[in-house]
């Protein structure tokens, strides 16, 4: 029987090394989150995170499907991100309205980028992240 986390217990680190946090919102389960990230990716989340707070004032947090969301209350979420083994996935939700559009992905509007070890391009994250924020989300935040 697999033993449950919480947000004060460390979390199992599922495939890839993707920390399973329980769906909450706040800041405080996508700081477990982080937390939990190995090795050079929780760098990676710790800078996605204060790129995303400093660029979004008030934005809102949680954690569904074992992965940090940030949204607009009222409006959705507009940007995820996920461990994987060797890159770090951030997708926004409406991602064919951004301009350039990001490079991944065809699941209908959503597009994401890989970020590997030093690829982390802040420039262009803030550009997508400002302009990802504008727009209406995905689902409820």
């Amino acid at each position: 029987m697999r033993k449950s986390t919480s947000l004060t217990s460390k979390p199992v680190l599922l495939a890839g090394g993707n920390p399973q946090i329980a769906k909450a919102d706040g800041d405080r389960p996508v700081q477990a989150y982080i937390s939990a990230m190995p090795e050079w990716k929780r760098v990676v989340g710790q800078r996605l995170d204060a790129l995303i707070v400093s660029t979004v004032p008030g934005v809102h947090k949680g954690v569904r499907w074992n992965s940090p969301m940030y949204g607009i209350k009222g409006q959705g979420w507009f940007v995820s991100f996920h461990v994987f083994t060797n890159y770090v996935k951030v997708t926004f939700f409406r991602g064919t309205s951004l301009h350039p559009v990001p490079p991944g992905g065809a699941a209908k509007e959503a597009r994401w980028i890989d970020i590997h070890e030093g690829g982390l391009d802040e420039a262009m994250l803030v550009k997508w992240i400002r302009q990802a924020a504008a727009i209406p989300g995905w689902g409820k935040s």
